[in-house]
């Protein structure tokens, strides 16, 4: 039987066989000629990479190394699926939904579905949800909007499949096993095209109405091209030194996908994958496995520092190597940062490996990229004055209560960023308004939304990101989200600033703990800030006392009053890439999920 159609279970068989061995991870080194992701297509990508040694190395969450997976095997496993998948009646542009674990099966799903014309659509896992009904109640609605034809489900929660796929209209809805063990059709792979859809992205915060980013080859290839070549500056073949990526990023988010699971693919580098959800118990795996393999590429958002640095530092772990760490994801903490590198210095961690980026799923992934090198850079300025006149004004006295922000860097090359006012005019530096971008990364639409789509992507190609934010010395600075900014008596407040300051200055409180947000009165003329507290504390006492703290708190630092509300712990709305969601945590509380609200 030729390579190439090697059967989907007689590959997985191979790729398990060779764990009765010892396993060997992949070499960083590919041998082949280095290139940034010069290809139309992803299939044509992963072509070039099976020519070499590198790939896909799955880790458990206890850094035991389950699964080898060369680009080799993977592309003839792929090509398998594809047939497969041609098999059950599939036609090119059909979307199949992927329940996104971090393992060989994710891997071969999805490149089988990029060889067949499929589309695949990864989705969450619960981790980050707050319970079964409303996780399925998501994940349904996610698989209706993409108009699925097949779900796969893997077997970590293979026991809600029938819950999951119930109702829908199928070719298909199983575990990865099932569809692998399926025979192969003798159907011609289809050519293609650079302008098809390659995959559907969900972006983190969508819940009731899911919108799906619809991404097409050359989008995801010219995004991966701009984050090894230009953002990351990926070492070339002949270099002395090797980039390798280690990663716990969730597959189902773009920064997991695009950044840790595609673009190392499309430049033939090989990539470590640790299971996103055993990280929060285990991030120092996370660290160990940097150090064992000599991994140079990393990101995370800034609470999986914070995570690291809380469970501090191993003596057998050496940092030397991690030449970019990167921060994207949510709004950057800089404490954070820096309590992570004074915890990880002696273990050969360099600060100036440090590199903030911004990018969403609309844009692929990354839009801007801060200098390598150089660690984060900060601009502190006047809050009072930002909040009054929409102006970062550098602070000039240590008197004034004062907002650090991090700086993300320029565009990548062949993109654009302007802030505009709400009459879309460009601002001038430090003038916040709108984050506006344009680029060959830019999604085509939100999949079969096209008044969502009209509303966001303007006919000549510029997103409106959403973001707010302001310009300097050419570089982007995000300062919060416009559906979550809090206006009050003519003041532009940004819910982080509460949040994180409760967090740092009260003890007891975590990261992520607190959501602030404002609600209006039921005559409309007022609104009201409020403050959901996780608490952990039993006793009366204790909890009035820390109501009062906060209260004082934010009166004496950001001059607000705020009604705060002490709610059970893990029980704040997260994102499926576990940020906090202060709409849901909003309508969670209008609707007596915290107990009756009166306003």
């Amino acid at each position: 039987m030729p390579v190439d159609q090697l059967g989907a279970s007689q590959g997985l068989t191979e790729a398990k066989q060779s764990s009765t061995s010892p396993l060997c991870a992949t070499p960083s080194r590919s041998g082949l000629v280095r290139r940034y992701g010069d290809f139309p297509s992803f299939p044509e990508a992963l072509d070039y990479a099976a020519q070499g040694e590198t790939g896909f190395n799955i880790y458990s969450g206890k850094g035991d190394l389950l699964e080898v997976l060369p680009y080799s095997l993977l592309r003839k496993q792929a090509h398998s699926v594809a047939r497969c998948l041609l098999g059950l009646g599939l036609k090119p542009g059909d979307r199949l939904c992927l329940i996104a674990e971090s393992d060989g099966d994710f891997a071969r799903i999805f490149f089988g579905c990029q060889y067949a014309g499929l589309v695949p659509v990864p989705l969450p896992l619960p981790v980050a949800f707050g319970g079964k009904e409303g996780y399925i109640e998501t994940l349904r609605g996610m698989i209706e909007s993409a108009g699925a034809k097949a779900v796969v489900v893997p077997d970590v929660i293979g026991g809600w499949t029938n819950d999951i796929t119930s109702g829908l209209d199928l070719v298909f809805g199983g575990s990865p096993a099932h569809l692998l063990a399926l025979p192969e059709s003798d159907i011609p792979l289809p050519a293609i095209s650079s302008d098809d859809l390659s995959y559907l992205q969900f972006s983190s915060g969508s819940t009731r109405f899911p919108m799906g980013v619809s991404v097409t080859q050359k989008a995801g290839m010219a995004n991966a091209h701009s984050i090894a070549h230009d953002g990351l500056k990926v070492f070339p073949s002949d270099s002395p030194h090797d980039d390798r990526c280690v990663s716990w990023l969730p597959l189902y988010h773009d920064m997991g996908l695009v950044g840790f699971f595609l673009t190392p693919m499309t430049c033939q580098l090989s990539v470590d994958l640790l299971p996103t959800r055993e990280f929060a118990r285990r991030p120092h795996v996370w660290l160990e496995l940097i150090s064992r393999n000599k991994g140079t590429l990393a990101y995370s958002p800034s609470f999986g520092f914070e995570l690291c640095a809380k469970r501090g530092a191993r003596e057998d772990i050496d940092l030397s190597s991690w030449r970019v760490a990167g921060i994207g994801g949510d709004m950057i903490r800089p404490q954070i940062l820096e309590q992570f590198a004074e915890c990880f210095e002696s273990k050969g961690f360099d600060r100036r490996a440090f590199v903030a980026s911004y990018g969403m799923a609309e844009t692929t992934l990354a839009i801007s990229f801060a200098p390598l090198n150089k660690g984060i850079e900060t601009d502190t300025v006047d809050l009072r004055y930002l909040e009054e006149n929409n102006l970062a004004r550098p602070v000039s006295s240590e008197e004034e209560v004062s907002r650090t922000f991090v700086i993300c860097g320029e565009a990548l090359p062949g993109h654009k960023i302007e802030v505009r006012d709400s009459n879309g005019t460009v601002v001038p530096e430090r003038h916040v308004g709108t984050i506006y971008v344009h680029g060959p990364s830019l999604m085509c639409g939100y999949f079969n939304r096209p008044e969502e789509t009209k509303a966001v992507l303007s006919d000549d190609g510029w997103l409106d990101t959403g973001d707010l934010g302001y310009s300097l010395d050419g570089q982007i600075v995000v300062t919060g989200r416009a559906k979550d900014l809090i206006i009050i008596n003519g003041r532009n407040i940004w819910p982080q600033d509460l949040e994180w300051s409760a967090e740092h200055e009260i003890s007891g409180l975590r990261s992520r703990d607190v959501a602030v947000f404002s609600v209006g009165n039921t005559a409309g003329t007022d609104e009201e800030v409020v403050a959901l507290v996780q608490c952990r504390l039993t006793e009366e006492e204790p909890r009035e006392t820390l109501r009062a703290q906060i209260v004082s708190l934010f009166r004496r630092l950001h001059g607000v009053d705020c009604r705060v509300i002490l709610v059970p712990p893990r029980s704040l709305p997260q994102t499926s890439s576990g940020k906090l969601t202060r709409a849901k945590a909003k309508k969670m509380l209008l609707t007596g999920e915290f107990g009756e609200w009166r306003n």
